[in-house]
């Protein structure tokens, strides 16, 4: 597989949120609006790449009996850097996101692209299959939150569009079960659009 497949296949082919239906439980509850959505995104893709590359360097050293056990720890490592930075330098944030941050460890995304790519590549290929995958879940909790930011509250990135008037937006679209439709639309239209590519 050339790089550049690699890197772009998150983007439609492989999306971590709308086709793998990896990440599911941060990309509902994160997506109220847009900034959260990149915000959880862009912490989710430093570390992918981060703890790919790593697992793709220590791969040959670490025995088979705790290899996972071993993969979790390099993970929590670039968490716990994601959510001090975050708590540092961007405290609304951080504060918006909550634990979604810390459960960035167990996200499937990450432990499963460090078992089924960086424990069988190099540390490239594995860099490269990270920020591809990262950017794709960022990119669709982007899209999500926007299309919920929107909807429910009539802004994008805290911009007032004025779309419906007088009234601010439909508020189902920030709770739940707007969450819920929004996900389930872009499952089925990026489903729709792999189909015809």
């Amino acid at each position: 597989m050339n790089q550049i497949t690699n890197f772009t296949k998150g983007f439609l082919k492989e999306n971590p949120v709308f086709v793998l239906l990896l990440g599911t439980c941060p990309a509902l509850a994160t997506t109220t609006s847009a900034w959260n959505g990149l915000g959880m995104g862009l912490a989710t893709t430093f570390v992918l790449v981060m703890s790919n590359a790593v697992i793709s360097l220590v791969k040959d050293i670490i025995p088979d009996n705790v290899r996972i056990p071993s993969y979790i720890v390099i993970i929590a490592s670039f968490v716990t850097i994601v959510d001090l930075l975050m708590a540092a330098y961007l405290p609304a944030l951080h504060s918006q996101l909550g634990i979604f941050i810390p459960l960035i460890v167990v996200n499937c995304i990450v432990l499963g692209r460090a078992e089924a790519f960086a424990s069988r590549n190099n540390i490239l290929s594995s860099a490269i299959d990270g920020l591809g995958m990262g950017l794709g879940f960022a990119i669709g909790l982007g899209i999500m939150g926007g299309i919920r930011e929107i909807l429910g509250s009539g802004a994008i990135f805290g911009l007032k569009l004025h779309l419906f008037g007088q009234v601010d937006g439909m508020l189902a679209f920030v709770l739940a079960p707007g969450a819920f439709l929004v996900f389930g639309y872009l499952v089925a239209m990026l489903n729709i659009i792999n189909k015809k590519i």
